[in-house]
């Protein structure tokens, strides 16, 4: 089997988690919607090609190699808004737009959001026989994105190139074990995680659900899915 793998690394990351109220929190590996929209931004695809997007998500399949999840940094938000009955006949086109009118019509939203910072991991991609992309057109735009990556968040850009491979391998932490081959002094991988039809090359030791199965872009809606873990000895 076939897999594209590259690296994610960077200073800070944050793989949104369901959000409650103004707590905006992050999981501590990339989700299937993270990594959806990362390849979409690599491709061009725009936010309202919903379509595009469907055929990512039926397309691949991922796994994650946790080299290290990062240390939770957690970030004090004040955002100066509008209410919407201020917003009612104004123009809003940008940020400036939005603020632009009295202070008494302003108020204040208060929020909380996580952060990784520093982490590591490695991603596996595996195209399924519908997939609208070769692995290969997938890794070259990679190395050459239409659109700006971010880890999670706009924020949070990668701190090192994604350096994407093809690899032959019989399961993904095969794969995975390829590729640190020809890293210097890589990070070992300490955790595993996988979704439904790809090969892990290991058994699964926990199953957790997490809801980062993308159902549209434009209006924010997941589904859930099963997410598989095992942890790797040192």
């Amino acid at each position: 089997m076939d897999y594209l793998v590259f690296q994610l690394q960077g200073p800070m990351a944050a793989w949104g988690d369901p959000a409650i109220g103004e707590y905006r929190g992050s999981a501590d590996t990339p989700g299937e919607s993270a990594l959806i929209g990362l390849l979409g931004a690599a491709l061009g695809v725009r936010r309202e090609n919903e379509s595009a997007f469907a055929a990512l998500r039926e397309g691949y399949r991922f796994a994650v190699g946790v080299q290290d999840s990062g240390q939770l940094l957690r970030d004090y938000h004040t955002t100066q808004v509008p209410g919407r009955t201020a917003l009612k006949g104004h123009p809003h086109n940008s940020r400036r737009d939005e603020l632009n009118m009295p202070r008494e019509k302003l108020g204040t939203i208060l929020s909380t959001r996580d952060y990784r910072q520093n982490g590591a991991w490695l991603i596996a991609v595996q195209a399924q026989p519908d997939a609208p992309h070769t692995l290969e057109f997938l890794s070259t735009a990679l190395r050459c994105p239409r659109f700006v990556l971010y880890l999670g968040r706009k924020s949070c850009p990668p701190g090192a190139p994604l350096h994407p491979r093809i690899i032959s391998s019989v399961s993904v932490l095969c794969a995975f074990e390829d590729y640190l081959r020809e890293i210097p002094e890589p990070e070992k991988i300490i955790r595993l995680t996988w979704g439904a039809g790809i090969e892990a090359g290991i058994p699964q030791t926990l199953s957790v659900p997490r809801k980062d199965r993308l159902i549209r872009r434009r209006g924010w809606h997941f589904g859930d899915r099963l997410e598989y873990r095992a942890e790797l000895s040192a």
